[in-house]
């Protein structure tokens, strides 16, 4: 089944909608600069208040805060995952990766990674970021990263750009990303595209933020439930 990440979460109605429609998971962003940033207080509110099994996901961004402050605010926040935009220099991945690596983590948080697919269009570093991500994402002794989000983001904005990133182009290599790797698909997308992404790139899962939205950071039920349907349609036609 494909994973659905409902992302920007700001108030338990939105949490509440994107539950019932019957999503996976709920976004919490926690990046100064979003429109939908929620404070740690407010993320823990919602969650003690959310039924088991959804999975409360922490977003943070490299360069605002550190992986320890960081692991602090998804446990008062009651957070089960962190996902942590990173950048990429040249040919190798940032060095947060070694000192994510290098700590001594709490057992029961997950880990994701998000960065922009344009990395895996550009020839001339493709091959080894692949092989990099096939060597920390997936672990045949010891999963330390869950997935790997990719996303239209730029330097300049993580994530939330409201544009699709070129899935044709990039479905080569998100195939071979995906053997060692669970692939989630971010940026741009709606429930009129949602079908069209998991069934060029077959993703392990999928993440939306502004084509639920009525306004950055307030959900429209009704968009959020559509989302939710169209990945289920989809996943039932590959």
């Amino acid at each position: 089944m494909t994973w659905a990440k409902i992302c920007g979460t700001t108030t338990f109605e939105d949490a509440k909608t994107a539950v019932d429609a019957g999503a996976d998971a709920l976004g919490f962003i926690f990046y100064e600069k979003s429109p939908r940033k929620i404070s740690a207080n407010a993320a823990r509110e919602i969650v003690a208040k959310l039924p088991g099994g959804i999975e409360n996901v922490g977003v943070f961004v490299e360069g605002t805060g550190t992986p320890q402050e960081w692991f602090k605010t998804a446990a008062f926040a009651g957070l089960s995952s962190l996902q942590i935009h990173i950048g990429f220099t040249g040919e190798s991945t940032s060095p947060l990766i070694s000192e994510i690596t290098g700590l001594n983590m709490p057992s029961r948080n997950k880990l994701y990674l998000a960065l922009p697919a344009s990395i895996l269009i550009s020839k001339a570093n493709e091959s080894s970021i692949l092989r990099e991500l096939g060597t920390f994402a997936s672990s045949e002794d010891q999963r330390i990263f869950e997935g790997v989000f990719l996303d239209s983001g730029t330097a300049q904005k993580p994530g939330g750009t409201g544009k699709v990133f070129d899935w044709q182009r990039t479905a080569p290599a998100v195939a071979d990303l995906s053997k060692s790797a669970r692939v989630v698909v971010s940026g741009g997308l709606s429930s009129d595209n949602v079908g069209e992404a998991i069934r060029i790139l077959k993703p392990w899962g999928v993440d939306v933020v502004s084509g639920v939205e009525a306004a950055p950071g307030k959900k429209d039920p009704r968009k959020v439930r559509d989302f939710v349907k169209a990945v289920r349609e989809a996943q039932q036609n590959l």
